[in-house]
């Protein structure tokens, strides 16, 4: 399973960015789809998540701000972000889980800059 995140960049605070990901591969046991994030000195954190059904489940960071969807037929998940602050500023990496155990992949990160 490969992952290939695309849509980073640098965007100016209150602006808007989509992120999107795509899977390919040995795709048929994809579960959860969605996105994490890293700022240098921080842990990872959730961003957002979706399942095969379209449940979102959205991290406390952006709540309000992102919204995730999926397409199950391409096997993409895109997240969209608006209302971009400074501190938003980080590497945003696409994830699945996969198969019966729910094994993590992690695409290579996308930057994402915000500037004041």
């Amino acid at each position: 399973l490969q992952l290939q995140a695309s849509g980073g960049g640098l965007v100016l605070t209150g602006g808007s960015l989509t992120l999107a990901c795509a899977a390919s591969g040995s795709i048929g046991g994809i579960r959860t789809m969605g996105w994490y994030r890293q700022a240098p000195g921080n842990e990872r954190e959730l961003v957002a998540t979706i399942t095969n059904d379209g449940t979102p489940n959205y991290g406390d960071s952006m709540k309000g701000r992102v919204t995730i969807y999926r397409d199950n037929a391409k096997n993409t998940v895109n997240l969209k972000m608006d209302s971009l602050k400074p501190e938003d500023t980080a590497v945003y990496y696409c994830n699945v889980r996969y198969g019966v155990y729910r094994r993590s992949y992690w695409g290579q990160g996308t930057l994402v800059t915000v500037s004041s």
